[in-house]
């Protein structure tokens, strides 16, 4: 399944003039999803088709795509080819809580994500046999200890490490990237955060809703702005709760929730589904 994206102004034939394009070199598309925003003259698409790379080499399909992208003054468009295209290359920032980092890692080894991680960094030391080390270490993927302190981020280090990836996936890691970072790294961040925002923002968020009777919990993936916890939203998912549980069991139905959250926003981004969409929203087809 190969994946295209278009962001432009709304405007007739859009759709006509994409299909064509496709067809014409031998394609055909699976499935086309359009949003155009109420009262907004905005366009936006997302197209799966399948062809055939001895008929429509890469090369010659990015100029196509180019061509199509001029006619209509796109803001952006973007096309991914998986069975060609090199996997994403990511790095994962985690602390102590690992349940996000080793479902990732066995994502990563099970081809469910389509990742290249180039290295773990955690302000978190772990022991050289602890499972998630034996796996790293089988698998020769770089474990990075940097300890951070209020007076010490780290940042330097931390983006020296990162510089060469696509984006970065914070799998529970508790520390608060300074707007400098955000600057300098300069590309999309994802997090997890084990509450459903916009409420519960920050620490603890399970306490604080255990301790407000909430009838539901969830787990927000979002990517990371300068402000704590405010970036758009990715994905969300949700689990009721009663006046039976207790905090332990609303952690350990957290945690569930933020393994399938942050993986599926992870295989949505990968899969040009997220899109931008006004101030602090996406689009995700």
């Amino acid at each position: 399944m190969n994946f295209l994206f278009f962001f432009i102004e709304d405007g007739l034939g859009i759709v006509a003039k994409l299909s064509e394009c496709i067809s014409s070199r031998g394609g055909n598309i699976l499935s086309v999803d359009v949003f155009v925003p109420e009262n907004k003259n905005v366009f936006y698409s997302r197209s799966e088709f399948v062809f055939d790379l001895n008929r429509w080499p890469r090369a010659e399909m990015d100029a196509d795509f180019l061509k199509l992208s001029k006619l209509f003054n796109a803001t952006r468009s973007v096309v991914r080819v998986p069975s060609f295209d090199r996997n994403y290359k990511v790095a994962i920032l985690a602390s102590k809580q690992d349940h996000c980092l080793v479902d990732l890692l066995h994502g990563w080894q099970s081809a469910r994500l389509p990742l290249d991680v180039t290295c773990v960094i955690s302000n978190h030391e772990r022991g050289p046999n602890t499972h998630v080390m034996r796996f790293l270490e089988r698998h020769r993927i770089p474990y990075h200890y940097l300890p951070t302190s209020k007076g010490n981020p780290r940042d330097g280090e931390v983006l020296d490490l990162v510089r060469d990836t696509d984006f970065l996936v914070l799998a529970r890691y508790m520390q608060i990237l300074s707007g400098e970072f955000l600057e300098s790294y300069g590309k999309d961040i994802i997090n997890i955060h084990h509450g459903l925002l916009p409420s519960f923002k920050g620490s603890y968020p399970s306490k604080q809703a255990y301790d407000a009777g909430v009838k539901m919990i969830g787990a927000t993936s979002h990517f990371v702005t300068e402000e704590l916890d405010a970036g758009p939203i990715i994905e969300q998912m949700v689990e009721r709760v009663s006046h039976r549980d207790n905090l332990q069991s609303f952690v350990q139905k957290s945690e569930n929730l933020e393994k399938q959250c942050l993986a599926k926003a992870i295989k949505s981004y990968c899969e040009l589904r997220v899109l931008p969409f006004e101030k602090g929203k996406t689009v995700v087809f």
